[in-house]
């Protein structure tokens, strides 16, 4: 099968937490013998971040790090749809594309009915700023893939499409496993970006808090992080290292002996289900996971054994007590995410999702 996806980067990360699960499709769909082009924008967002701070080495350790994936830049007004899309059978739209691009491929799949085409969102944006979702143009489109059943839901019933599918986020576990040869000799590892202040209240309580509380040896990565939130991190008694490229993350995950997931407050509220890629990565890579408050609505993870749930901040001071303190309860709960990733949520599950949502859509 021939499948183009048009994302907004497969080459930089930086903010861009779809890029993991971008890779590991991708990669698993090139191993099973498919034809995959990748398609970005050539002044992508992230990748204009990226190179401003770490400059062109960084793509070049994407590439060492994934050398069996590419991409082709383009710029919208010089794109070469009839030739990019010649001899699709299903081609991908992922949500942070432009409006124009979403209705170019809308109106080509109207008079094309050689190829199938899915608008992929893995974002708040339905329910925080409808505004920037382009759902006009979806109505030509088969159908979308949301990353949770309440996205899901929320499309069809707002009329934005006929069909949608919840195809959850997922580990690549090619690259995102656990190493344990590299020894555990800091406490904690929280990997996030500060962001726009949606969680800053929430990353005090269930983060910096209890770090400071505990004495504990943690690390912070991410971007994005305003002035006060860096003074908030050195006040915590953390240290702050900055952006980090994901396929970086599971060797600091197994420097660490915990971290924490403090989701975005549309995920904790408005979106419950859906977990974000955070935590598959920290499950995939056999590091104990602790909670804030989230409502695994469809059943993914089995909380208190895949990872605890900390209600509030002194009770996420008494879970990384506990986890901290008894190796044997880490263990535990380490194996047992990582066993949920192996059965459930790995990338190769989501190509199997996506070869059997292909399949209904031909038996249509």
């Amino acid at each position: 099968m021939r499948i183009v996806m048009f994302y907004h980067s497969l080459v930089s990360d930086w903010n861009h937490g779809n890029a993991h699960f971008l890779r590991g499709v991708v990669s698993e769909l090139l191993d099973r013998g498919h034809s995959v082009s990748v398609y970005e924008p050539a002044d992508s967002w992230s990748c204009r971040q990226l190179l401003r701070e770490r400059g062109p080495s960084a793509i070049d350790a994407f590439r060492d790090a994934y050398p069996g994936l590419r991409s082709t830049p383009y710029q919208l007004e010089e794109l070469d749809l009839d030739r990019a899309l010649d001899g699709a059978n299903l081609v991908l739209v992922h949500e942070w594309n432009s409006f124009g691009l979403v209705r170019q491929i809308g109106e080509r799949r109207k008079r094309d009915r050689s190829f199938r085409a899915l608008f992929h969102d893995t974002h708040h944006r339905a329910v925080s700023g409808a505004e920037e979702l382009p759902v006009a143009a979806l109505r030509d489109y088969d159908g979308v893939l949301a990353f949770g059943r309440v996205l899901a839901d929320t499309y069809l019933e707002r009329g934005w499409t006929d069909r949608a599918w919840v195809w959850h986020e997922a580990a690549d576990t090619r690259v995102f496993k656990p190493m344990p040869d590299v020894e555990a000799d800091r406490d904690l590892v929280w990997i996030g970006n500060w962001g726009d202040g949606e969680r800053s209240r929430e990353l005090q309580e269930f983060l910096l808090d209890p770090i400071r509380e505990l004495g504990l040896r943690a690390t912070i990565h991410g971007v994005r992080y305003p002035q006060d939130a860096l003074e908030a991190v050195a006040q915590a008694g953390a240290r702050y290292r900055g952006f980090l490229p994901n396929f970086d993350a599971p060797r600091v995950f197994a420097q660490h002996k915990v971290t924490v997931h403090v989701p975005r407050r549309y995920y904790a509220t408005t979106l419950p289900g859906i977990p974000t890629i955070r935590v598959f990565e920290a499950l995939a890579c056999g590091i104990p996971l602790i909670c804030a408050p989230w409502q695994d609505a469809e059943g993914l993870f089995t909380p208190g054994r895949d990872y605890l749930i900390a209600e509030d901040g002194k009770a996420m001071t008494r879970r990384l007590r506990d986890v901290l303190a008894d190796p044997a309860l880490a263990r535990e709960l380490a194996a047992h995410g990582r066993q949920t990733i192996e059965r459930r949520h790995t990338c190769a599950h989501r190509v199997d999702e996506l070869l059997h949502i292909m399949r209904d859509l031909e038996g249509n």
